[in-house]
């Protein structure tokens, strides 16, 4: 077994063929979830990341994502003893560190709760929603309002409405850079990543979806709506047309993951209008 040890991007490739190759409805993560992570957040905080790979042989079987006292971790569950030794190399830098795991991942809970980790039940949560996407409904925008995917050159538009739907936060830190990165990083599809485009020209809502083709699975992240231009059904549109989308790119079914908590209740409500449905919840786990 050998461990490879990387800084701030690097290992990004390793990470998504093990989540690739060990996906199943049963994983909090998806190719999506790391592509749009490391992306987005790379020009702002990679400088603090520490990512490390147990390789057995020539295939990846576990690696930790630590950034830098919250753990993301894969395992494969054919090696689930790996578990261990992720875990380990966390807490030598974070010893009380945080760790997040989906509560169907019972290979991973069992080598958090052997290291002295306990689920803290107050801690906000995500909730897995799946639909099949044979029997979609037609997106439908009030007149004057253009469906479409965006194209490569358009950066600054897409970072715009991405920034514009998230101002609830606060002001958004995503930059133009940010975008450019997202778009570059596998399995990023501009075919994919739909806009509703207002009478003037301006993107006012967007729905990105990453589509792991092995699987035929798509991930819905992330999605967002102008708060100028919300109660229009804009998107709830933007979500139906980019799923029509990756539906015809080959995908059967998708996924999003909404908080779960009652703290951010209304993307679970938009997803759920459009026919997901909750599954398996996050958990997020606390040593003492």
């Amino acid at each position: 077994m050998r461990r490879r040890d990387f800084e701030g991007s690097g290992g990004l490739e390793l990470m998504q063929e093990l989540v690739q190759r060990t996906w199943s409805p049963r994983s909090r993560l998806h190719i999506g979830d790391v592509a749009w992570e490391r992306a987005v957040n790379l020009g702002r905080s990679g400088d603090t990341w520490r990512t490390a790979v147990w390789d057995e042989g020539d295939q990846v079987v576990a690696w930790g994502w630590a950034e830098p006292d919250h753990l993301s971790l894969v395992v494969d569950p054919e090696w689930a003893e790996v578990a261990g030794d992720v875990l380990g190399w966390f807490q030598e830098r974070e010893p009380d560190g945080v760790v997040s795991v989906l509560e169907a991942e019972t290979h991973l809970i069992e080598a958090l709760e052997k290291a002295g980790y306990h689920s803290d039940d107050e801690a906000p949560f995500f909730t897995h929603h799946r639909i099949s996407l044979s029997d979609l409904r037609t997106p439908v925008v009030p007149e004057g309002f253009t469906l479409r995917h965006v194209r490569a050159d358009e950066v600054k538009e897409r970072a715009a409405v991405h920034r514009a739907a998230w101002s609830d936060w606060g002001p958004s830190k995503v930059t133009d850079e940010d975008l450019a990165a997202v778009m570059s990083t596998w399995p990023y599809e501009p075919e994919l990543d739909w806009v509703v485009e207002a009478p003037s020209g301006k993107f006012v809502a967007s729905a990105l979806i990453w589509h792991d083709k092995i699987h035929g699975v798509g991930l819905v992240e992330p999605v967002g709506c102008d708060p100028s231009y919300r109660r229009q059904g804009l998107a709830q549109a933007v979500n139906l047309a980019a799923l029509h989308a990756v539906r015809d790119a080959g995908a059967t079914e998708a996924m999003v993951c909404p908080r779960g908590d009652n703290a951010y209740p209304q993307a679970r409500a938009l997803y759920q209008s459009i026919g997901f449905r909750p599954g398996a919840r996050s958990r997020l786990y606390v040593r003492g």
